[in-house]
């Protein structure tokens, strides 16, 4: 029978895969080489997104053998590049290999895979989130560059990244999800300035980003002027993926901390092993939904499925994490090192304690699209039922409400 894991690509290719990554761990030990350095060679190798074309990171085969892949470099002890770049990794580099020039997949696949760039998402302003296309942040043509100005807010990551994903509104006179414009912004332009937004956590890992007479070469410009939506939905649906469709190892994870917390605690009634039993059935099932889901995945923009597996890995969390709360007792309301106000660096996903991760997953249910969004989404793209009314699709912009 074969592997689960290689449904759909071919037995020439998984032995081809196979082989690079053998060359790969031979001539790069990940215990005696720089991370830096390995995930180049790993780029280079084509191991990168092995279903991206061959010469950027790819090897143009079937994308369940990514999986294949990922297993064997954790295994020897290797980098992982979504933990050193999330959201260039998860949603920057679909959306560049799907829409961007032969030039710009050159200039920016690379260091966003090495992490050398950190990427960020400029996307939901203050009165444009779950609407996003009523966004108001503006892009003006001034010969080969745009002037950009607007505010940008809940943007992970904006103090540590070097690039941004910017959807701008390039065309007040068109409807508006037609006059947006997408540009990769270069964090550190004049005029772009970065402000921290300190969570309940004490971390301000989210920040509200300020572009002010922000001069952005029209060479950064991906997709074509006013096609801005188009490009956007792309990097929307890979961030679903990315936050909903992670496959870690069976038991680790929340769920992992759960059982260890259980098996240290001294109230272990039934009615508590049993809630723990009937979460852990879930999360595997949950586990398993979404090795399903990245296998059907292609590369470009995934489908509304996507939205499934961010729904009920957000419901999954926040469930888990409370249980935690509940294991903990009183000493659950004792946040270990208090509040200190930080701008936090990449954690590779990792919370200090149950408490830390209690409180930052009340923000899943907001970020990559609130959990009332998905389940419109589903409603109407996958189950075909009425849409809400929609009176200002197709007025143009600049004669729309707005909060």
């Amino acid at each position: 029978m074969r592997d689960p894991q290689t449904v759909d690509a071919t037995d020439s290719d998984v032995k081809r895969v196979t082989a690079a990554v053998d060359q790969l761990l031979a001539d790069f030990d990940p215990k005696t080489t720089d991370n830096l350095e390995f995930l180049g060679a790993q780029f280079d190798r084509g191991l990168a997104w092995v279903s991206f074309p061959e010469g950027h990171g790819g090897l143009d085969v079937s994308p369940t053998l990514q999986m294949l892949v990922n297993e064997r470099v954790a295994a020897a002890g290797g980098p992982d590049a979504f933990r050193g770049n999330p959201l260039g990794y998860g949603m920057a580099g679909p959306t560049i290999i799907a829409h961007g020039t032969e030039a710009q997949q050159h200039r920016y696949l690379r260091p966003l895979f090495t992490g050398e760039e950190v990427w960020c998402q400029l996307f939901s302003e203050p009165g444009a989130g779950s609407d996003l296309a009523s966004l108001a942040t503006r892009g003006t043509r001034d010969g080969d560059e745009w002037l950009v100005n607007g505010q940008k807010v809940w943007t992970t990551l904006g103090h540590l990244a070097k690039r941004g994903m910017l959807i701008a509104r390039t065309d007040p006179e068109a409807p508006k999800h037609k006059g947006l414009t997408f540009f990769l912004l270069d964090m550190t332009l004049p005029g772009v300035d970065v402000r921290p937004l300190y969570q309940m956590t004490g971390e301000a890992e989210f920040n509200e980003v300020y572009m002010t007479d922000v001069r952005v070469p029209d060479a950064d410009r991906i997709g074509d002027v006013g096609e801005g939506w188009r490009v956007s939905i792309t990097t929307l649906m890979n961030e679903r993926v990315m936050l909903g469709g992670q496959t870690p190892p069976r038991g680790s994870g929340f769920i992992g901390d759960a059982v260890r917390l259980w098996s240290e605690s001294a109230q272990r009634d039934v009615g508590k092993r049993d809630e723990l039993m009937r979460l852990w059935i879930k999360a595997e099932v949950l586990r398993l939904t979404n090795i399903r889901a990245s296998q059907a995945r292609m590369i470009g923009t995934p489908g509304p499925e996507g939205c499934i597996g961010k729904l009920m890995t957000t419901d999954m969390n926040k469930e888990v994490t409370a249980f935690c709360m509940g294991l903990l007792g009183a000493e659950g309301m004792l946040k270990p090192g208090g509040y200190p106000k930080v701008r936090p660096q990449l954690s590779g996903g990792h919370h200090s304690s149950p408490q830390q991760a209690f409180l930052r997953m009340r923000a899943n249910s907001i970020e990559g699209g609130t959990t009332e969004i998905m389940r419109n989404i589903l409603g109407e793209r996958v189950l075909a039922l009425p849409s809400d009314g929609r009176g200002d699709r197709d007025l143009p912009w600049s004669q729309t409400l707005r909060s």
